[in-house]
């Protein structure tokens, strides 16, 4: 079925387009149809197979560097060399491919939401039949409670509401009638004669015609562009991977030239080669994807403290890096609850939720909250302390609202006798009540000199043309122009705060009427109007100033309408909140055009899942970090598209939640705050880690590219430097890992998409500490060399011993600023796995079956002092640096 404005066509033309009449198919039709469109569910492409998931673990570049290590290493016999950097490389590729693996979830939710029975009419008759069988052109029956089990055109709408949030992020349930609409290109939200598959039938009752089913719903095309959005990597995968084909080409180089020195020395070829390898291995950082993933994964329970759970290890760092946080509106920045917040009465406004709106005061305030909840068809439920409602989410606000100013029990008061249900074309309902003079809730003294009542609520500009009076205070007065012009404005003021506005009226009764039509509706007394919101989350506002302070720009991008969205944005501090961009103006803009306005344009309202995609790309192709937050079906693709995609926990669905790379546990978006703090220091970390390894890789390449040049073949075995690599490197790096938030950590701006891991100061700091680690290693090895005697291997016990030495003082120069080096309490791991590696260390020395495995010599103790006093000296160097650096920062 070719895609169509169903909403542009009548009923009458939309069966004869669908080859169907009122009546409905006939079976031998629907066979026909089912074999041409096939089920009507979402079908879900072929995904990526295990074993290929498996496969491009092995090809990262990192991994592939330490694979050719291990050949080479059991080319030349070196077993444990072998076995050691084969364990590093399945467990890395094991993690990575559990990740993945449990990424691909986000079409099962999807295809999750069908529905498995609907009632149609064939061939004159009533069906229940499994909704996988619907076709288009089946007449579908729709009651309340129904869920859509696909895209159908009205033919009737008695009071018909639909809530269609998951679509299209609207808060309250959609007025549905039957009449063709003018526009072509409209918003879904706006094609009130058509109702959607995945929404829900609150009120009423319908009937339509099928126009999709399947894949070519709105639903299904949704589906296509979750399929058809890619993951991307991460900033920390692209900067990884940068700095593995660095190290590898660093490596490479390293090795060729340590084999050419060593043959112009004259030293044999083999022996050569084994210590070009030693020098490949000592420039790659086996450790690195270990302590990488540990760190993302510590980092990610931390974040589950802050109720924020991560579904995907690298989107932890990737928060860090976040330049915009792209939202939705309804049930992120707002509560997803429509609320009674103002009362517009003749003379005066009422702010209710203000803390000194005063429920227990008899103002005549209590007369149109009175209307507004009897004219009503919600039920009020309390728990607690708090109210809550059953029914359409505009009438239970205002059933609430009364509630809350001591006007409960109403029914019992103003017990209802006839009614003139709400419809499309007046826009407003009345209920007829009898004053029930002995009641348990107090009457309205004006209301209390009649027998019945007529309360009517709607449209304001309805409502006033039926009215003929106004209420001023305890009297009446004519609705003059003057009076019917102030209301007038009163109302298009709120409707540009983004309220939804209702008007409220009555009229005394002194009989039931005879003909409720006719005599109802004239001659009213209008009372005010009552404006509700769904208001935003308390804990917002701070956090969006907290995101602009770090340099973070928040974006709102909703299904709603304009007015709502700018009012809701500027509340909450929002930049650039002028006019909304809606989907409609974003149609004819072209790729390079949008790019452009995203630039500046805080506000995307009455955007379609498409829109929202080509949001989230124009603001990637500026080079920005995105993050997004939703939680209905129509966020899934932009939250897949995203850097990273945050859903909601609480009123998140299932398919919003598969296709995010976190879930927030408390729906607030505070905790997107706070995460990207952890996020940060995550990120500090795993830089002050890389600074750390690469420093000490560094220092131990010179050891072994220098050596020769003292008469040293081969200062250290491969063995040996693994060890140093693996312990020494990878416990205290993990220790590093973890360190503490520093003050300064959310009052800096985002770094740079395109930036290194390594640039500027960071790679100063590896030059210079590479340089001193290897000097001092050297420096002791000579002083211990002694070329005469062969068996003695302390000279290579000792630069063994220093380099270990160096660099755990090296990390405790490291450590975060704010905090004592040797505290405790602010990284008791980072303590500990000191502790361990400096244990390590003397074991190997000391217990004569490792020394044995290692090649090395037991220690004197003065030999074991001069050593770990290097590590003193690197200490001392980092802390010098890290005073330096400080001032420099206070000059500037």
């Amino acid at each position: 079925m070719e895609t169509q404005n169903w909403h542009n066509l009548t009923p009458e033309e939309t069966l004869k387009e669908l080859a169907t009449s009122p009546a409905g198919l006939s079976e031998a039709e629907v066979e026909a149809r089912l074999e041409k469109y096939g089920p009507n569910e979402l079908q879900e492409k072929k995904g990526k197979s295990p074993l290929k998931m498996l496969w491009e673990q092995f090809t990262e570049t990192m991994v592939l560097i330490l694979l050719v290590a291990a050949i080479i290493s059991g080319f030349l016999g070196k077993e444990v060399e072998t076995i050691a950097i084969l364990a590093i490389v399945v467990l890395f590729a094991v993690l990575g491919f559990v990740q993945e693996f449990r990424a691909e979830k986000a079409m099962a939710a999807l295809k999750r939401m069908a529905v498995p029975t609907v009632r149609v009419r064939r061939e004159n008759q009533v069906q229940d039949i499994s909704a996988t069988k619907l076709v288009p052109g089946d007449i579908l029956l729709l009651e309340t409670g129904n869920i859509v089990p696909a895209d159908i055109r009205l033919l009737e709408a008695a009071n018909l509401r639909l809530m269609e949030a998951a679509l299209t992020g609207e808060a309250e349930a959609v007025e549905k009638s039957t009449e063709p609409l003018d526009k072509a290109d409209l918003p879904i939200g706006d094609r009130v004669n058509m109702a959607y598959f995945g929404t829900n039938v609150t009120y009423g009752r319908g009937t339509g015609i099928v126009t999709g089913t399947g894949m070519n719903t709105e639903l299904g095309k949704i589906a296509t562009l979750l399929q058809e959005v890619k993951n991307l990597e991460t900033p920390l995968q692209k900067r990884l991977d940068k700095l593995g084909e660095m190290l590898a080409l660093l490596g490479v180089a390293a090795a060729a030239l340590m084999l050419i020195i060593g043959v112009v020395l004259g030293e044999p070829l083999d022996e050569m080669f084994l210590t070009a390898v030693s020098l490949a291995v000592a420039v790659v950082p086996e450790g690195l994807p270990a302590v990488v993933t540990i760190t993302l994964a510590i980092g990610s329970q931390r974040m589950l403290k802050r109720h924020a759970l991560i579904r995907k290890l690298p989107a932890v760092e990737t928060l860090g890096s976040v330049t915009v946080i792209c939202s939705d509106k309804t049930g992120t920045l707002t509560e997803n609850k429509m609320t009674a917040v103002v009362l517009q009465l003749a003379e005066q406004r009422i702010e209710l939720r203000e803390p000194d709106f005063s429920p227990s005061s008899d103002k005549y305030y209590k007369m149109a909250l009175s209307i507004a909840a009897t004219c009503n068809d919600a039920t009020l439920q309390k728990q607690g302390d708090e109210y809550t409602a059953l029914g359409d989410p505009t009438e239970g606000a205002l059933v609430i609202a009364a509630a809350q100013a001591g006007l409960q029990n109403l029914e019992e008061t103003f017990p209802r006798v006839d009614e003139y249900p709400f419809d499309s074309d007046r826009k407003r309902m009345t209920t007829v009540h009898r004053v029930q003079e002995n009641a348990a809730s107090p009457i309205p003294p004006s209301f209390s000199d009649t027998d019945f009542l007529a309360f009517t609520k709607g449209s304001v500009d309805g409502l006033l043309k039926i009215c003929n009076q106004i209420r001023v205070q305890e009297e009446t007065e004519p609705l003059t122009p003057e009076w019917l012009q102030r209301m007038q404005e009163a109302n298009n003021l709120l409707a540009r705060e983004g309220v939804r506005v209702l008007g409220l009226a009555y009229k005394m009764l002194p009989e039931l009427p005879r003909n409720p039509e006719a005599e109802l509706e004239q001659e009213l007394t209008f009372v005010g109007m009552v404006g509700m919101i769904d208001p935003p989350r308390a804990a917002v506002k701070p956090a969006v100033a907290e995101c602009r302070e770090a340099g973070i720009r928040p974006v709102m991008i909703t299904g709603d309408h304009p007015l709502t969205a700018t009012a809701i944005a500027a509340d909450l501090g929002f930049p650039d909140t002028g006019d909304a961009l809606t989907g409609e103006m974003l149609l004819p803009l072209s790729d390079e055009e949008l790019q452009e306005k995203v630039k500046h344009v805080s506000v995307f309202a009455r955007v379609s899942p498409e829109d929202k995609l080509r949001i989230i790309t124009a603001l990637q192709n500026n080079g920005e970090i995105v993050s997004m937050t939703g939680d209905g079906v129509n966020d899934a693709p932009a939250l897949k598209k995203a850097n990273i995609g945050v859903a909601m926990g609480i009123t998140g669905t299932d398919v919003a939640k598969e296709a995010s790379d976190m879930v927030l546990l408390d729906d607030n978006f505070a905790t997107i705050v706070a995460s990207v703090e952890e996020g940060r220091v995550i990120y500090d970390n795993l830089v002050r880690f890389i600074r750390f390894s690469l420093g000490g890789n560094l220092g131990k390449v010179l050891v072994m590219l220098l050596a020769p040049f003292i008469g040293i073949h081969i200062a250290l075995q491969p063995l040996q430097l693994l060890w140093l690599n693996l312990l020494t490197d990878g416990l205290m790096g993990l220790g590093l890992g973890v360190e503490p938030v520093e003050a300064t950590t959310m009052q800096k701006p985002p770094r740079h998409p395109e930036q290194p891991i390594l640039y500027g100061k960071d790679l100063t700091y590896v030059l210079w500490f590479g340089l001193l680690i290897g000097m001092i290693s050297l420096g002791i090895g000579y002083l211990y060399f002694d070329p005469e005697n062969h068996s003695d291997t302390t000279w290579q016990t000792m630069i063994f011993a220093t380099i270990a030495f160096t660099q755990v003082g090296n990390a405790f120069g490291l450590r975060a600023e704010g905090y004592s080096s040797f505290s405790y309490k602010s990284n008791p791991l980072f303590i500990w796995l000191s502790l361990v590696t400096v244990g390590l260390q003397l074991l190997v020395i000391y217990l004569p079956v490792l020394r044995n495995i290692f090649g090395l010599t037991a220690l004197s103790p003065q030999d074991l002092a001069i050593a770990f006093s290097m590590g003193i000296v690197t200490f001392l160097a980092a802390r010098l640096e890290k005073w330096r650096r400080k001032k420099q920062l206070v000059k500037h």
